[in-house]
């Protein structure tokens, strides 16, 4: 039996794996999906104070409460920012990790730095100018295009203002490391260049450190794709 640990993007929730719990428990494994605080089901917790160290302590205190080990971690999306920032404290309970069309940061980079988007912070106060609405994203189905997107939250700025903090490559952990590519995940329109995941996956397509696999649709993969994602993540145990 593996433990997978699975972390949600941003405007999105636990809700987003509702498709990859049951198969990965049905080949025999454990998952948890924490929820990130101000978002998804947590959205009644959002603040201007949430940021990154708050989803890294979301994810750090389930690993550490549940006594998790010898898991595989995958952060999707924005979830790479913090499971990049959760190794600091659980990388020894780490046996995998994956970035699902994620960020991969280095140390002192945050996703303002690698998207390239001029996200900005706001002042505390009675406007609501700290939270970022949801980018649109492509689904496959028009009725899971409805149910998901009725339940994606604005997110707190916070989150992609604050650095990653990493001590060390993440070649230099004795971790194997995954990256999964959405093939149809375009380039970032407002800027012309290749998005941060592209860029991620052209960095660890060619280092024999990491294995490389794709996925043939846009950036929702967990949605569009689900039984193709969990043949892979299945490959991984």
């Amino acid at each position: 039996m593996t433990t997978f640990v699975l972390v949600h993007g941003a405007w999105g929730g636990s809700y987003g794996f509702r498709y990859l719990r049951g198969p990965l428990r049905e080949a025999g494994h454990e998952v948890f999906t924490p929820s990130l605080t101000g978002i998804g089901e947590r959205v009644h917790l959002s603040s201007p104070q949430v940021n990154l160290t708050t989803h890294v302590t979301d994810v750090v205190n389930t690993i550490l409460y549940e006594d998790l080990t010898d898991i595989v971690l995958l952060g999707y999306s924005y979830g790479g920012m913090v499971v990049t920032g959760a190794l600091e404290h659980v990388a020894d309970r780490v046996a995998h990790l994956v970035y699902l069309d994620a960020f991969k940061p280095a140390d002192g980079e945050s996703l303002a730095d690698l998207s390239g988007a001029p996200y900005r912070a706001a002042a505390i106060g009675p406007g609501r100018d700290w939270l970022v609405p949801p980018l649109s994203r492509p689904m496959e189905d028009a009725a899971a295009a409805d149910w998901f997107g009725s339940r994606r939250s604005p997110h707190p700025v916070g989150c992609f203002l604050e650095p990653v903090r990493l001590r060390k490559p993440l070649e230099e952990y004795p971790f194997s490391r995954t990256y999964i590519k959405a093939l149809q995940e375009a380039p970032r329109p407002d800027n012309g260049g290749p998005s941060a995941f592209w860029r991620a996956a052209a960095a660890v397509k060619a280092d024999p450190a990491w294995r490389y696999r794709e996925i043939d649709t846009d950036h929702l993969i967990p949605i569009n794709r689900p039984a193709e994602l969990t043949e892979l993540l299945l490959e991984l145990v």
